[in-house]
């Protein structure tokens, strides 16, 4: 199989409910923030213990990382506990030969330092909000960065892909998120807006950003080949 792989994707939310067979054709075809708050030290009660015993089936670590999104984390506190947490999930990613999925929101630097402070080295950074010279201190530590298809509208993520060598790139929808449009629900078939777009910023063919970005995916996720082969 030569297709897209998307990195970072929550095809399970409730916006998919009503159609999700609909979206997988499409998904297919194109294959050739209510109730939230920061994460707590409770939250990891079970949790860790659950992914220890799956571990056999797990292809990575994640959602995890550091928001702080200022309406959303609203004190020093939470941050300090977010980190704790982070920190918690990392070392077990660590003992588990696992990579990791990182969210970073508002916290771009904060998040790099802690995941190098930690010895991350499998390390996507999906949809990364910070600056190109923060993101090139992940890319020397081997870090991988998912570029999402709002790109289209982010001059951020432009300058990012502009700057992060394409060995360092995956592809990656976020969808319901992140999409071309600012309103509306993304899918998983618009993963070639990000590939295009990756392709444009660095006058390069398509076909090299999706052979590319795939061959990085297989790297950092080596449990995906298995299901790759079904």
């Amino acid at each position: 199989m030569n297709g897209f792989i998307d990195g970072h994707c929550h095809i399970s939310a409730s916006e998919f409910d009503k159609d999700f067979g609909e979206v997988i054709r499409k998904a297919k075809k194109n294959d050739q923030v209510n109730g939230q708050r920061a994460a707590c030290l409770s939250d990891l009660e079970g949790v860790l213990d659950l992914v220890v015993k799956h571990a056999n089936k797990l292809v990575a670590v994640g959602e995890i990382g550091l928001d702080f999104t200022p309406w959303y984390c609203k004190s020093k506190e939470q941050r300090d506990e977010q980190r704790q947490v982070f920190i918690q999930q990392i070392q077990l990613a660590k003992r588990l030969d696992l990579p990791v999925n990182v969210h970073s929101r508002s916290a771009g630097r904060p998040t790099v330092n802690l995941l190098k402070e930690q010895g991350a080295t499998k390390v996507l950074l999906h949809a990364f909000d910070g600056k190109p010279s923060v993101a090139m201190q992940g890319v020397e530590c081997g870090f991988y960065f998912s570029v999402p298809p709002s790109i289209i509208r982010s001059e951020q993520k432009q300058r990012l892909v502009a700057k992060i060598p394409l060995e360092n790139l995956l592809l990656e929808t976020d969808a319901p998120a992140l999409g071309p449009e600012k309103e509306g629900r993304n899918e998983p078939s618009n993963i070639t807006i990000s590939c295009e777009w990756i392709a444009k910023i660095k006058n390069i063919t398509t076909d090299e950003v999706k052979r590319q970005t795939r061959l990085n995916a297989l790297t950092l996720f080596p449990k995906l080949s298995a299901f790759l082969k079904r």
